[in-house]
């Protein structure tokens, strides 16, 4: 579904799953993100993968953290992103702790570039990707700075989309940059995507 208007849709899927997401109350939230993370402990391709990359959530995001400490206890690389500028560069760097994050661009917890060694190697391992919304497909719709596009670009692992079933359509708007994951993961089920990459 190629829209001549895909950004202003796009606007407006955001605008309000924002809203709706900021809204959960928190035990619904707990019970889904309990749920979700389930499904992404049991994926194969999380299980088999020696490194991790993933981002640290914010409050009205699917929770991370628990995912993060399970991969610090079975020994895997986890690389958590890092803005590099507003133009929507990011870099990956390692960390061994939660405790090696601190507030950066968009007030997000990022890598302390000072104490944590850049990932330069993304020909494999598994990269899990935020969304405020997928599609069966794997296409999703962000906070609309393009980050994790430009890095798929130039990531060879796995990627996996995780989001609440709620948000999840038969089709998002795409425009020629958007990119799509391998697998999406929802609280209620995994889909990979037929898509090529």
């Amino acid at each position: 579904m190629l829209l001549t208007n895909v950004k202003e849709e796009k606007r407006r899927l955001r605008r309000r799953c924002k809203k709706l997401r900021a809204a959960c109350p928190p035990e619904v939230k707990e019970r889904l993100d309990k749920a979700l993370t389930a499904q992404v402990l049991g994926l194969e391709e999380y299980l088999e993968c020696d490194r991790l990359f993933i981002f640290v959530s914010s409050p009205i995001e699917c929770d991370t953290k628990r995912i993060i400490l399970d991969a610090f206890a079975r020994g895997k690389r986890v690389a958590v992103p890092r803005c590099a500028d507003r133009s929507g560069r990011m870099d990956f760097y390692y960390i061994n702790s939660l405790d090696e994050l601190k507030p950066g661009m968009f007030s997000l917890l990022e890598p302390d570039p000072a104490v944590c060694e850049k990932a330069d190697d993304l020909s494999r391992g598994l990269c899990i990707v935020p969304g405020l919304c997928f599609d069966l497909e794997g296409y999703r719709v962000g906070f609309g700075k393009g980050y994790y596009d430009r890095f798929l670009d130039d990531f060879g692992g796995v990627t996996a989309g995780i989001c609440y079933s709620k948000y999840t359509l038969k089709q998002l708007p795409r425009g020629a940059y958007d990119r799509h994951t391998d697998i999406l993961i929802t609280e209620r089920f995994v889909n990979r995507n037929s898509c090529n990459r």
